[in-house]
């Protein structure tokens, strides 16, 4: 007799909170109800190989015919509150609209009769048809007899007229205003499933590890060294933090220079103040020549800080954005005449010209700043201009009916290499450099700012040996941000 062989089936497979947990054996808790998240078990069938437990299954995608169900539902709920919302507001605005009727046909005849509708008692109405109804109000002592049959038979045919009208646009919306909602819905639906395909797709890890290895692998001293992946699918991202680490790099260069020039251009009268204090240590006390001109020069020195340290401030402050402008209609030709008289009550080596092309030039803007703007680039051209040439002022309007000024001197001017760095903080050109003006190269920043935030634009026409004129266009009336163009010739 032939031996049976029995056949274990599998034991169930376990899954909590829908992930699997490993065999195990459930002795008497079939019917017993178990508190906390859900547990799910699942007799998977006999001789059926399972996924292995550290195997991550794709999420299941949506079909898109459910997809496209579900927002034909959302369309429809949409399309029946729309109808529901008209039908309701015809019916009230019709509502009002007769009740209203009624209510002046009412106060117009009794105004006519001299009726005081304040005594009425009673209303009484008679007639079989309209053209016999009779509405008669009573008072105290009088009566109001009124026969609204030819009004009745006009409001009726408006009312018949309004509720075609209304009846056709139900019919409109009902009929024709579902397939735009669904239109209207479309990118919505779009997005969504755009959403759901980015959070379904699975990320290698492999990828993720190559660019976080390119990133830390990046020398932040080398100007030419990028991330690179050797990736197709990842260069969208090698090229935006590429652009990142170049801007940050920009930056840092920026910074570091700006910080560089501020104290090579504090250290010098630093120096200077210092060695005439030891001189003065030494033979000022005995020697009054000596004493006087030490005074002389620290107080230069000292103004000279002052001037610098100020400009910083308010480079500072205008980069935080707490530089305020009060900006206003105002008369260009009426500052441009304070900066040339007082130009000319300083500055007794030069010779200053006004010129106003036609009558008063109005621009809108801050009176104050520009004001600064006009008398940096002023100072600027007394400082490259030889004593005695001349220097002149201009106001007018443009050819594309722009108000601007110009400032224009015959001095050592400048090449087409210099005119491309002059607005940058703390530049001076070669000749600039090497003579004595005193300046602290941050005016035509200065005035370069101020122009940005008057939404104009600076042009700059210089030849060496030849002169210079900065022509700086604004707006006549208030305008959009559009930063400052620079247009050297």
């Amino acid at each position: 007799m032939a031996r049976r062989k029995r056949v274990l089936a599998p034991e169930p497979e376990v899954w909590y909170d829908g992930k699997p947990t490993g065999s195990m054996l459930l002795h008497g808790m079939a019917s017993t109800p178990v508190a906390g998240p859900e547990i799910m078990i699942q007799q998977p069938p006999v001789n059926t190989p399972q996924p292995p437990g550290n195997v991550s299954q794709p999420p299941v995608k949506q079909p898109a015919k459910e997809t496209k169900k579900k927002e034909g539902s959302i369309a429809a709920k949409l399309h029946r509150m729309v109808i529901r919302r008209m039908f309701w507001g015809y019916f009230w605005m019709n509502l009002i609209l007769i009740v209203t009727t009624c209510l002046g046909y009412v106060y117009l005849e009794a105004d006519k009769a001299h009726f005081q509708l304040r005594r009425m008692k009673d209303i009484v109405f008679s007639g079989n048809s309209i053209e016999t109804w009779t509405v008669t109000i009573k008072g105290r002592g009088e009566s109001l007899v009124m026969t609204p049959g030819s009004a009745l038979q006009v409001a009726l045919q408006v009312l018949v007229v309004l509720g075609a009208f209304e009846l056709l646009s139900l019919l409109r919306v009902i009929l024709f205003d579902r397939f735009p909602i669904r239109r209207r819905l479309k990118p919505l639906r779009e997005m969504a499933e755009t959403a759901q395909n980015i959070s379904d797709a699975q990320w290698n890890e492999e990828k993720l590890q190559n660019l976080t290895y390119a990133i830390s692998h990046v020398d932040a001293e080398s100007p030419s060294d990028h991330v690179r992946t050797n990736d197709r699918e990842l260069n969208g991202i090698e090229k935006a933090l590429n652009d990142l680490i170049d801007r940050m790099r920009d930056a840092a260069r920026q910074q570091t220079r700006f910080v560089s020039d501020a104290s090579h251009e504090l250290r010098t009268p630093i120096a200077v103040i210092k060695g005439y204090a030891d001189m003065l240590d030494r033979w000022g006390k005995e020697d009054k020549q000596i004493l006087e001109e030490a005074i002389t020069a620290i107080r230069s020195e000292s103004d000279h800080m002052n001037t610098l340290v100020e400009q910083l401030l308010f480079l500072a402050r205008g980069d935080a954005g707490r530089q305020q402008l009060t900006l206003q209609q105002t008369s260009l030709t009426a500052v441009m005449k304070e900066v040339y008289e007082e130009s000319e009550m300083i500055d007794k080596n030069h010779s200053y010209e006004f010129a106003s092309d036609g009558g008063e030039v109005m621009c809108y803007g801050d009176a104050a700043m520009l004001k600064q703007s006009m008398r940096i680039l002023v100072d600027n051209a007394a400082k490259y201009t030889t004593v005695g040439d001349t220097i002149t002022l201009r106001v007018g309007i443009s050819q594309d009916y722009r108000p601007f000024f110009s400032v224009q001197d015959n001095g050592i001017g400048m090449s087409s290499h210099d005119v491309e760095h002059i607005f940058e903080r703390f530049y001076r050109s070669d000749t600039a450099r090497n003579s004595k003006t005193g300046g602290t190269g941050l005016g035509l920043a200065i005035a370069k700012w101020i122009v940005n935030r008057h939404h104009g634009t600076i042009m700059v026409q210089s030849r060496p040996e030849i002169g210079t004129r900065f022509t700086i266009l604004l707006h006549a009336k208030e305008t959009g941000y559009n930063e400052a163009v620079v247009i050297g010739a």
